[in-house]
């Protein structure tokens, strides 16, 4: 049987969470029409052995690949790469999906034909439980969008994306690896080839907030901060090549998702202690080569953060005072 959707699952030592990630996909009606990719990377847990009982249990739909670790960019790599279902899905191997409204999703993308298939989400808090939608409403308005109309009303995060299979063989997309950040690389590389956008009023991906140890807590960006620059800059070498064929709401939508990571860049600088003057310097030569390899993306970026601006006004003279006003504006530092 054709397979609908391939689940890629990046998974560097979860085995706290995996079994209620893969139980999660467990629906008898579907479970012939997926698969689900554990792509283990390097695991020092038994990450690897959990998803291997599930193998063993449902051979058709669950398979482990164990790799050598490359980071979460090289787990969706993989994952590309052996995938034989129509349409792509990541899911981190810390969250899952609910169930019902995935077994929903599967079926709908029988008949689907749109590039990229847009979902509502979830973000659970993951010591209490409670659940916060992400929602779509834009997109509402009507089931089936050209991508550039799509575009002038949302911007597409990853959790809600499933990604048409073609496309991302097709194009030969890949991602930073041995690097963190690389989602954003995974939601615009695939843009110059997305035609359109379908919507489906559905809660798919259940997304969990409040792991200190995420790469997405300060902590996590403050330790790979370097990661965060270099995918910034990549994206916009990226930005550069494309924004000379491409169509206007294509570069516009890339652009712009490019300075709001910029202006990410800006919060994980500040969250660092104002008297730290190698931070101060990282700060500034990131802002000079921002400067140097795209004018445009310098210029949006300082349009999305009226903190940037302050700096580049200044020359970055009153960088002391600045820090401390953004750490106090945004909460940003405290225990």
């Amino acid at each position: 049987m054709e397979k609908i959707l391939t689940v890629t699952i990046p998974s560097y030592n979860v085995e706290k969470y995996l079994k209620q990630t893969l139980d999660s996909f467990l629906a008898e009606e579907i479970l012939e029409e997926i698969e689900v990719l554990i792509v283990d990377d390097g695991s020092k847990d038994g990450t690897a052995a959990i998803g291997k009982e599930y193998e063993r249990k449902y051979p058709g739909t669950f398979r482990v690949i164990s790799k050598e670790n490359g980071g979460h960019g090289s787990t969706i790599n993989r994952g590309i790469q052996e995938a034989k279902g129509r349409y792509f899905k990541v899911v981190d191997g810390d969250d899952w999906v609910n169930t019902a409204d995935f077994i929903k999703l599967v079926k709908a993308l029988k008949t689907c034909t749109a590039e990229y298939v847009v979902t509502n989400y979830y973000e659970v808090n993951d010591k209490t439980g409670e659940k916060t939608p992400r929602e779509y409403k834009e997109l509402g308005k009507k089931k089936i969008w050209k991508f550039e109309e799509a575009a002038s009303v949302t911007q597409i995060g990853m959790h809600p994306l499933v990604i048409k299979t073609e496309i991302l063989k097709k194009n030969q997309i890949r991602l930073d690896e041995h690097c963190f950040y690389v989602d954003v690389e995974y939601i615009l590389y695939p843009v110059p080839y997305v035609n359109t956008v379908e919507f489906l009023d559905l809660y798919v991906y259940m997304y969990r907030l409040a792991v200190t140890t995420q790469s997405v807590s300060i902590q996590g960006y403050q330790k790979h901060i370097d990661n965060h620059i270099t995918v910034i800059l990549h994206l916009t070498e990226f930005f550069n090549q494309y924004a000379k064929t491409g169509t206007a709401e294509k570069v516009e939508y890339i652009g712009k998702r490019i300075a709001q990571m910029v202006g990410d860049q800006i919060t994980i600088f500040v969250s660092f202690p104002e008297t730290d003057m190698s931070i101060k310097k990282k700060f500034m030569d990131f802002d000079r080569k921002l400067k140097e390899l795209s004018p445009e993306i310098y210029r949006r970026s300082g349009e999305e953060s009226g903190s940037l601006r302050l700096f580049r006004k200044t020359g970055f003279r009153g960088y002391k005072w600045i820090v401390k006003m953004c750490r106090k504006r945004n909460h940003i530092g405290e225990e």
